[in-house]
């Protein structure tokens, strides 16, 4: 393939020092119904207000456009990933803090994004909530169905969820709330220099 990558003339390091800030994934995994979009959500939020450049990606969302060819098979499950993988690879580029809200069951999935980016540009966020707890709240009404078998290879239920080993950050969900989990996090971006330092 005669396919050759282009160097633009403003680098990361530029964009970095214009929005004074660096940029990283924060990626969210869990189970369905953690908390993991609601969390990043109310995280984007607090960044803005702290004029912070960030974008988010959601699970949800990006299967209604980018990965709508895919369905919930493991193979699809890890082409979703790889996917977002490479847009966040292409955001942490222009300078944002991109926040992806996930499931990502497996693993070798998530450490495959860790391997696109530098060292320190992924905070692997574990939101951790035991199964019993997520089909409780049950937002979307999924573990219902999937109870039922009218969805067939849920997370959790007939599928496997691979935890994190060594997560920067783990947000135990079934004992804290939305802000106290965005405080922990705002904490460690200031704490390891991602946030209110000059670039």
């Amino acid at each position: 393939m005669n396919i050759i990558w282009h160097e633009s003339e403003v680098s990361k390091e530029n964009r970095q020092k214009l929005k004074h800030h660096k940029s990283a994934i924060i990626w969210f995994t869990g189970l369905s119904g953690a908390g993991k979009s609601t969390i990043s959500s109310a995280l984007e939020k607090e960044l803005f207000s702290k004029s912070i450049h960030t974008y988010r990606l959601d699970g949800d969302n990006i299967r209604h456009g980018l990965n709508k060819d895919l369905g919930f098979k493991q193979e699809d499950r890890q082409e979703n990933i790889r996917r977002i993988g490479e847009v966040s690879k292409l955001l942490v580029d222009a300078g944002l803090l991109t926040l992806t809200a996930f499931i990502s069951p497996y693993r070798t999935d998530r450490d495959l994004v860790r391997g696109m980016v530098e060292t320190d540009e992924m905070i692997e966020v574990y939101v951790k909530a035991s199964l019993e707890t997520c089909e409780a709240r049950d937002p979307k009404g999924l573990y219902e169905k999937a109870r039922r078998g009218e969805i067939k290879d849920f997370t959790g239920i007939d599928a496997p969820y691979e935890e994190p080993i060594n997560p920067e950050i783990v947000l135990d969900t079934n004992n804290i709330g939305v802000k106290e989990s965005v405080a922990i996090i705002v904490e460690y971006l200031q704490s390891n220099g991602y946030i209110g330092c000059e670039k």
